[in-house]
């Protein structure tokens, strides 16, 4: 064994972290593949073992045959015959074992050669199979790293002994990365592929917001607040549910915490992704109105039959209720598991216009006009006869869109009727 080859040892017990044995062990395996190619025939012998010497860098190779009777022997790579086993231990007997030592002459600097990519190959499987027992029961854990490299719109990230990846639709949209930079991330699995186990992570993961708040508030940890949901389009919103066992501990103020401190610590993990924070309501008509705030409802109904929510909102209301981009709506949806349907409350309008058209209808009776002459001149301005009586007669014709002798014969009739209301 030579010096480099004690270094690579060295370095995969330290910086890898992989057993001393394990490294031995591919080492010993390198070592005898490497003898099987430096000497003609030896991948017929059967058994065959390397022992290395760490303190004096010495490796050995060792074959056990099995000793046969003078003039019997057949396999020449296998079996050796009692007379020549008898010289390296004097005790054995025929059907007995004998380990010679096979080493050649020139078996160093050549063999380790042949042999380092043998093991740098068992070594960095090791590695894999490594990272997949260290990593397969992290799923659903929150790690820290740093941005290593990137690959396409794939970031690696260093974790110490091994590397993560975050592929483009774990990242988060409005987030830059470089090089260097220190980020934490969710494990979502550690797939352990043909080519060798992978770690994957995600930073737009909605698990990772519940690991934030389960990291951050300790109701949540020791279960006297409970999440109940989580909707999220990450770099934008979030919407996170909670609720609490416990009468005397309100859910929501624990997780905002005092002044906002603990929200505050999540929203910067987050960068700034806004964070609503709901108490549960196991009834959904109820909940709706949380879930939509800052909007006013003005009415609720259900559908349970085809799981529908339908909303109604004053004009001023639907933009709150809807949310930019219709987020809110759409995370009210995921987070109830209802599907949402905000529109503006139309009573108020059906209303005005009745009054219009009862009004104007008076008017029209009083002008011997129908009811669509009634209304545009009502809505030009008409609304009582005192109205009707200041407007010329072009203006009248003009705003209904009638000739001038019926608009002097409109205004001519408003002018009798309310002499006659004042006679």
């Amino acid at each position: 064994m030579t010096n480099d080859i004690v270094a690579l040892i060295d370095y995969y017990e330290k910086e890898k972290g992989i057993d001393r044995d394990k490294v031995l062990a591919a080492l010993q395996f390198a070592f005898l593949s490497a003898y099987k190619k430096m000497v003609p025939g030896a991948e017929h012998i059967t058994e065959l073992r390397a022992a290395i010497d760490t303190k004096k860098g010495d490796t050995t190779i060792y074959a056990t045959l099995n000793v046969v009777a003078d003039g019997e022997q057949t396999d020449k790579w296998n079996q050796v015959v009692l007379s020549v086993a008898k010289k390296l231990n004097a005790d054995v007997e025929v059907d007995g074992q004998v380990e010679f030592n096979v080493t050649p002459k020139n078996f160093g600097r050549i063999a380790v050669q042949t042999a380092k990519q043998t093991m740098m190959q068992r070594l960095r499987q090791a590695e894999k199979e490594m990272i997949y027992d260290e990593f397969k029961d992290r799923a659903g854990d929150i790690v820290s790293g740093t941005v290593r490299r990137f690959e396409k719109n794939d970031v690696w990230v260093d974790l110490g002994k091994f590397e993560g990846k975050m592929s483009s639709r774990e990242r988060v949209s409005t987030e830059e990365y470089n090089i260097g930079d220190r980020i934490r991330a969710y494990v979502v699995a550690v797939e352990n592929e043909q080519r060798g186990p992978e770690i994957i992570l995600s930073r737009s993961h909605p698990n990772f917001v519940r690991r934030l708040f389960e990291a951050e508030v300790s109701e949540i940890a020791d279960r006297t607040v409970e999440l109940r949901g989580i909707a999220r389009e990450a770099g934008y919103r979030t919407k996170v549910a909670v609720s609490s066992v416990d009468e005397n501990v309100d859910p929501v103020g624990a997780c905002v915490g005092l002044r906002g401190a603990r929200v505050k610590n999540i929203v910067r993990e987050l960068n700034n992704e806004k964070v609503d924070i709901i108490r549960w309501n196991d009834n959904p008509e109820e909940f709706i109105h949380e879930a939509l705030k800052p909007a006013t409802l003005r009415s609720v109904s259900l559908d349970e039959e085809k799981k529908v929510i339908n909303v109604t909102v004053d004009e001023e209301e639907l933009s709150k209720a809807i949310g930019r981009r219709g987020q809110n709506a759409r995370l009210t949806s995921r987070l109830i598991g209802w599907d949402v349907q905000v529109r503006k409350d139309e009573s108020q309008q059906e209303e005005f216009e009745a009054r219009i058209s009862n009004a104007s209808h008076g008017v029209g009776d009083q002008l011997g006009i129908d009811d669509e002459l009634a209304d545009k001149l009502f809505r030009a301005g008409g609304a009582t006869l005192e109205l009707v009586c200041q407007m010329p007669a072009e203006y009248i014709a003009s705003a209904i869109e009638v000739s001038e002798e019926e608009a002097q014969e409109i205004l001519t009739k408003a002018q009798a009727a309310q002499e006659n209301a004042n006679s």
